[in-house]
């Protein structure tokens, strides 16, 4: 095992890694149909840009994908497998920003300080940052860092949720998703969560609460669309087919 890790460290073979994970998503990308929702999120996401993209961990893989064209940074670990995942953003168009989260109320830890006035100036810059609203070892559960950010930039969250059709589902603390081709792929948005500049303490939780309750939401709708169990929305027509009161973005706010 320490064998092993020891060879992760390795910058030839993080690099050979990064590399080969970018073109596996492209090989899912390419021969996957797929779908948006709402079919009119570009549309709604115009007036608000830039924005804060948030994910869950483990399910974020795919998320490259929904840019189009959009000046995205993304946070990501310093850690050795933080570095592969850089290398495979990096190649997917997306750039970064390196640092960590935590779970306590304190954000500027493990880098955590350098990396939150990186994305408070990248957003300032015009790019939009994408990270993963939980922390790791601690799944499904918002940090308060993402929450600040929002506070601090005066830019709104979007809860952004991955999902393919066929993958495998690991049994690992993330519960992480690999996702496979020759499948349905489609990348489910959810309400915007704002945060006022003059938030509180009280109101920083609430908005909290606000993001992982709307992403545990969106990513349910993601899973139900490529599984066929959403019932108003048709791969048939997947461009025309949910209209915007069905696409779930209304505005949203934790006052």
């Amino acid at each position: 095992m320490k064998a092993l890790r020891r060879i992760g460290t390795i910058p030839w073979v993080q690099k050979s890694a990064g590399v080969l994970a970018a073109e596996y998503l492209r090989l899912v990308r390419k021969t996957c149909s797929f779908a948006v929702d709402p079919t009119d999120i570009y549309d709604r996401l115009a007036p608000d840009l830039p924005v804060i993209f948030t994910m869950w961990h483990g399910q974020h893989f795919m998320t490259p994908f929904f840019r189009r064209g959009y000046k995205v940074k993304s946070l990501i670990s310093r850690h050795r497998d933080g570095e592969i995942n850089a290398i495979a953003a990096e190649r997917l168009g997306i750039e970064t920003i390196r640092g960590s989260g935590s779970n306590s109320r304190d954000f500027h830890r493990k880098g955590g300080f350098t990396a939150f006035r990186a994305m408070l100036e990248a957003l300032a810059q015009g790019h939009c940052v994408a990270f993963t609203a939980d922390v790791p070892k601690v799944s499904r559960i918002a940090g308060r860092g993402i929450v600040q950010l929002a506070r601090a930039s005066g830019r709104p969250i979007y809860p952004v949720a991955p999902a393919t059709s066929r993958r495998i589902q690991l049994d690992s603390w993330d519960r992480a998703a690999i996702n496979l081709p020759f499948g349905r792929f489609a990348i489910a948005v959810g309400a915007p969560i704002r945060v006022a500049r003059d938030a509180d303490d009280m109101t920083i939780e609430s908005a909290r609460r606000m993001v992982e309750a709307e992403l545990n939401a969106t990513t349910e709708r993601a899973y139900a669309i490529v599984d066929s169990r959403a019932k108003d929305f048709d791969w048939s027509r997947r461009r025309t087919s949910v209209s915007p009161s069905a696409g779930r973005i209304p505005a949203s706010s934790p006052d």
